[in-house]
């Protein structure tokens, strides 16, 4: 089973620390700045909630089936762009229901014919697997409201939902 981070709203201010930590944390070596802001996560605002909307990390994605090339990839327990081989065609931006797949200008090695070396391709939620502390969304929220949720948590939640339930006690009650 994939990780995934989840969003507790009640917890949300709307601060968008969470979008600056994570554009930060793919910006590269040039450091984040106006061209390569992207953060893979987006901070939603209603009138009655807001909350982060990040990948669902989907067991049987929709953007990696969609995916012609084969650059939308399980690995590590993560749904992942394989760059090197997206062509930025934007169908895994079509095939997600979730809508947190963006295609952006990635750097490229530059050229003589082609100086600007940026191309298009999907930038999505990798869970930061690079970065030893963890997702930087989840590291930079101030109050706590995106946390990641691995496999035995799911189950322990799950079995102690289930517990309650074969006591007689009612969801969202605190029985």
């Amino acid at each position: 089973m994939n990780h995934f981070i989840i969003a507790d709203s009640s917890q949300c201010i709307g601060c968008r620390t969470c979008e600056i930590a994570c554009a930060a944390a793919h910006s590269g070596p040039s450091g984040l700045n106006p061209q390569n802001f992207a953060p893979r996560l987006k901070v939603v605002k209603t009138e009655r909630i807001t909350t982060p909307v990040l990948c669902r990390q989907c067991e049987n994605a929709p953007c990696a089936n969609a995916c012609p090339t084969g650059a939308i990839h399980y690995l590590d327990n993560c749904v992942q762009v394989r760059q090197s081989l997206c062509i930025g065609c934007k169908t895994c931006a079509l095939a997600c229901p979730y809508g947190m797949i963006t295609v952006g200008a990635v750097p490229v090695a530059a050229t003589a014919t082609r100086p600007v070396a940026r191309r298009a391709s999907a930038l999505k939620c990798d869970l930061c697997g690079e970065r030893d502390r963890g997702p930087a969304c989840v590291e930079a929220c101030p109050t706590g409201a995106l946390k990641v949720v691995r496999m035995n948590q799911l189950e322990l939640g799950q079995s102690l939902k289930q517990r309650r339930a074969a006591n007689g006690a009612l969801p969202g009650l605190g029985g």
